[in-house]
């Protein structure tokens, strides 16, 4: 019998298999926690209808004069040997000969290939169904079979590797039926498919991983029944697992392996539209310990798969409290911030994946900082200092590195991060840039970082002297900077207010009320945050200051305005807080207390 290693020389290919123990078959596809070291990890060519897998390679010529056993590997028993089908798949082990008349029967009832798609005026339905999820079982187990009993020899069991790569593919067009995902989940073949991401042929790996991404991509119609249905089957049968044992072994030094990865990422992104989901994922350690290390990846230039690595992240955090508080636990705001140091100075190019990779990166940390374990590890990690770098030499990061120490220095647990700026000599920084013309957003979060000092440096601290000294100083330029922008946002809401009153004209009660979120929305497009935040910071000076409060008196009444504009928008926000919360309840008292001082 011809060697293993001779095959792989006749093909003129490189083994890149060592082979294990013979398996039992049915633990072929439960081995599903492969190592990035694994030597299990063999790779078969992709199969197409012409290919020829790379281990096995080409039979050698037969020799008329030779007997069929003299070379190659065995072949099937013949159809009429007892205990084979018709296509000798089982080889008389493990069915009864009714169980096989059953599925001849089924064969012979489909009039087609098992693996192959539907014909045009097929109907997609239920039956439809049946019939594909008993064809991808046989060809399932077939394979299995067949690797367990020939694993040195992959020439006998190249043809079902073909078979299954087919049927896999098949199910492509159940993507276009969602109706039939609760069924496919229900028959066992959502789990099924599953298993194959642990298959030895990497290759078939990744048709499975492929064909779950159309399967739960967004674009697809499915209701949300539907596709939880389908999705809930694939966790249960340890998907998420198997992705990341999947990850592990992938190598994107070839084209196949790399574009692999990008479908596993696919296949995240699509799970995360639901929040259960993304924190279920976010539970995975070795998941996203593998997610930041791809991320941290050196790379010239960045490549599409670092970019997406990064944009998980930034998607698991965005909505789940949970998840930040996992990736602050994991070290991941100063990991994160090593990488966007090398933004400092240097701008990623325009348009590229690297400029995706940094706001990626920067939303991630964004997020993670909303949270109080994520504002202490912020301050640890030196993340100020290098927000405040950032907006002094930074291009293109600045805008991200504003937003970032806003979202820091903001909620009750931001009183370290306020410190910390005053500490590192932010407050040149910070007012230097607000003398200077903004665009409204950079306008909103300059003046989100004086509200939240403001309100949570300590009484007769250091920090917050010098921080009232910042608006006192050159007579009071930055106070009358504040009372002049808080007039070019009341005029743009005022705008908008009238318009919104010139619509209530012709609206009943029940109208009214279905277009107050939509109001709302125009108003906080042309400003209403900011000027509430201005209203909240000139109630702070006028508490604290009595100069101050002199100058912003006689600046309001250049246009025969009082204090009385500026407790109006308080009582605003007053009336909006939800007081069910601790956070809710501080800010109330807050703005209530501010309000008396108006009078």
């Amino acid at each position: 019998m011809t060697s293993i290693d001779e095959l792989f020389q006749k093909s003129g290919l490189p083994s890149k298999r060592k082979l294990d123990p013979v398996r039992d078959p049915t633990e072929i596809y439960k081995s599903a926690k492969f190592s990035s070291s694994s030597s299990s990890a063999n790779r078969h060519a992709r199969i197409d209808d012409q290919e020829v897998d790379i281990e096995a390679g080409p039979l050698p010529p037969r020799d008329d004069d030779r007997e069929p056993d003299d070379y190659g590997p065995t072949l099937p028993p013949d159809e009429d040997e007892p205990g084979d089908d018709e296509e000798g798949r089982f080889f008389g082990g493990g069915i009864t000969r009714t169980e096989r008349e059953i599925l001849d029967y089924m064969d012979s009832a489909t009039g087609a290939d098992a693996g192959a798609a539907p014909a045009d005026d097929e109907t997609i339905d239920l039956a439809w169904l049946k019939r594909t999820a008993l064809s991808f079982e046989k060809k399932i187990n077939r394979n299995a079979e067949l690797r367990a009993r020939y694993e040195a020899e992959p020439a006998r069991f190249i043809d079902s590797e073909a078979d299954l790569d087919a049927a896999i593919k098949a199910l492509s067009i159940l993507s276009e039926h969602p109706a039939l995902y609760p069924d496919f989940a229900r028959l066992g073949s959502a789990a099924s498919l599953v298993s194959l991401l642990a298959h030895d042929n990497t290759d078939i790996a990744l048709d499975a991983v492929e064909i779950v991404g159309e399967l739960t991509d967004e674009d697809v119609a499915a209701t949300d029944e539907q596709w939880g249905a389908l999705v809930d089957a694939m966790l249960e049968a340890d998907m998420l697992g198997l992705l990341v044992s999947n990850l592990g072994r992938l190598d994107e030094g070839q084209e196949t392996d790399r574009e692999g990865v990008y479908l596993a990422l696919g296949v995240l992104e699509n799970l995360c539209s639901k929040k259960e989901i993304a924190e279920a994922i976010g539970e995975q350690e070795a998941l996203v310990k593998w997610l930041l290390e791809r991320a941290g990846r050196k790379e010239a230039p960045v490549t599409q798969n670092k970019q997406y690595a990064a944009e998980i992240l930034a998607i698991l955090v965005q909505n789940s409290e949970k998840n930040r508080r996992r990736l602050a636990e994991l070290d991941a705001v100063d990991q994160m911030l090593q990488l966007v140091a090398a933004y400092r100075k240097r701008d990623p190019e325009k348009g590229g994946d690297e400029e995706e990779y940094m706001e990626n990166l920067f939303e991630a940390l964004t997020s993670i900082v909303d949270e109080p374990d994520g504002k202490a590890k912020f301050v640890e990690a030196e993340g100020v200092e290098l927000c405040l770098i950032m907006l002094k030499e930074g291009k293109l990061s600045k805008p991200a590195a504003l937003r970032l120490l806003d979202h820091a220095a903001g909620g009750p647990a931001g009183a370290g991060v306020c410190q910390k700026l005053v500490e590192a000599g932010g407050l040149k920084t910070t007012f230097t840039m607000f003398m200077k013309k903004h665009d409204n957003q950079a306008t909103e979060h300059l003046v989100g970082i004086f509200a939240s000092m403001l309100r949570l440096l300590p009484a007769d601290s250091a920090e917050r002297i010098r921080t009232l000294a910042k608006f006192v100083e050159k007579d009071y330029e930055k106070t009358e900077k504040l009372v002049k922008l808080r007039r070019d946002y009341a005029a743009l809401i005022g705008r908008v207010d009238e318009r919104i009153k010139q619509e209530k004209e012709n609206m009943d009660a029940e109208e009214i009320e279905a277009m107050a979120d939509e109001w709302f929305s125009r108003r906080l497009d042309a400003g209403l945050f900011c000027l509430q935040t201005i209203d909240v910071i000139l109630a702070w000076l006028v508490a604290e200051d009595d100069g101050a409060r002199k100058k912003i008196r006689t600046l309001l009444a250049d246009r025969d305005e009082t204090f009385a504009v500026i407790k109006e928008t308080i009582q605003e926000q007053i009336d909006g807080i939800d007081a069910e919360s601790d956070e809710g309840k501080d800010t109330k008292e807050m703005l209530t207390t501010l309000a008396k001082f108006l009078q």
